[in-house]
């Protein structure tokens, strides 16, 4: 199926692209959350016309994304957590602490939007996660897991 994007998507192409995708993908994704188009005659006409408010709408995302790329570097969160003598959690520090402990200090991050690239935190220590904001904006925070005091 062709669509026609309606925003930057990384790995796909940029604002306006026409872009032949699976069908499923188009259905359940991209038209749904409104992130592309059919690709018809009557919807390219009309992205034409609408192509500078969309491409101004796009600036203001990322220019906030930047914004808040700018505040999030080097911020310091620290979450605790019950761990045994060795310094193992009994459970773990997920994506949603993280994104839990960050609004906390007045940042409102979506919890798909924190990275963990060795999947969920299960022991005390300092780790450095990504934060997402827009496709190739990101952030990097330090997350600092210390054990509850018994």
């Amino acid at each position: 199926m062709q669509v026609i994007l309606l925003e930057k998507i990384n790995h796909l192409g940029d604002l306006g692209d026409i872009v032949k995708v699976k069908d499923g993908y188009a259905r359940n994704f991209l038209i749904p959350t409104k992130r592309a188009k059919r690709a018809t005659e009557a919807a390219i006409a009309e992205f034409e016309a609408r192509r500078a408010e969309l491409e101004r709408a796009q600036a203001e995302r990322i220019a906030a994304a930047e914004e808040l790329a700018g505040k999030l570097n080097g911020v310091a969160v620290e979450i605790t957590s019950k761990a045994g003598v060795d310094g193992r959690l009994f459970g773990s520090v997920t994506n949603a602490d993280v994104a839990e402990a960050l609004k906390a200090q007045g940042f409102e991050i979506k919890k798909s939007q924190v990275r963990t690239p060795l999947g969920a935190i299960k022991a005390v220590g300092e780790y450095t996660l990504t934060i997402g904001l827009l496709g190739e904006i990101v952030a990097d925070i330090t997350v600092k897991v210390v054990a509850e005091a018994a």
